[in-house]
């Protein structure tokens, strides 16, 4: 993950800025090929993932509960979320050289990007104007911290607070795992050819 600019020191903020690099990371992976579309992608699901469950760690509980409405924003929220994780997930395992990984890429940015224009439209705009400008700055660092130690692939089925503390420590240690495992591969795929 990259290092958070300073600039990012309110959530809402921080999570614009991540939403904009989501983008910028489908655009990677839709304009490359080979190993350049590989890293691109395992960066994409990263971010991904760790995004999400970040905001349903810190953002949604708050919103949830900080202004009228906050409950059913966020439950739609939540079902976006899941469904998106479902199509990273059944992505996550296609080469991205197959034929049928780019059309399939093209249905998940879709979900992905109008999940983010609701949160920016519906969510964000709420929890900027209920909360005070120091509160935000700690559910920044909240996120921060969250991303931290979340898992580093999709898992459908946990998008609450509470299954990404029960569930999230040992799925982000087999998913970080996973990732040391594919990194060093690759460096040693690069070592024979």
């Amino acid at each position: 993950m990259p290092d958070t600019p300073a600039s990012d020191g309110d959530v809402v903020t921080l999570l614009m800025r991540q939403h904009g690099d989501i983008r910028n990371l489908f655009d990677a992976v839709e304009h490359t090929t080979g190993d350049e579309r590989r890293a691109a992608f395992r960066h994409l699901v990263q971010l991904l993932a760790v995004h999400e469950t970040a905001e349903e760690e810190v953002l949604h509980p708050y919103a949830r509960s900080m202004f009228a409405g906050g409950r059913d924003i966020v439950r739609d929220r939540l079902a976006e979320e899941r469904e998106a994780k479902e199509l990273l997930s059944r992505l996550d395992g296609v080469d991205p050289e197959d034929p049928k990984f780019l059309p399939a890429l093209a249905v998940l940015r879709t979900e992905v990007m109008r999940h983010a224009r609701a949160e920016e439209r519906y969510e964000f705009p709420h929890v900027r104007r209920h909360t005070e400008p120091g509160r935000l700055t700690t559910m920044a660092a909240g996120v921060r911290a969250a991303e931290a130690v979340a898992p580093t692939h999709p898992h459908p089925g946990v998008e609450s607070a509470a299954g990404n503390v029960a569930l999230g420590p040992l799925a982000a240690l087999v998913d970080r795992t996973r990732d040391a495992v594919r990194k060093a591969m690759d460096k040693d795929k690069d070592k024979d050819g």
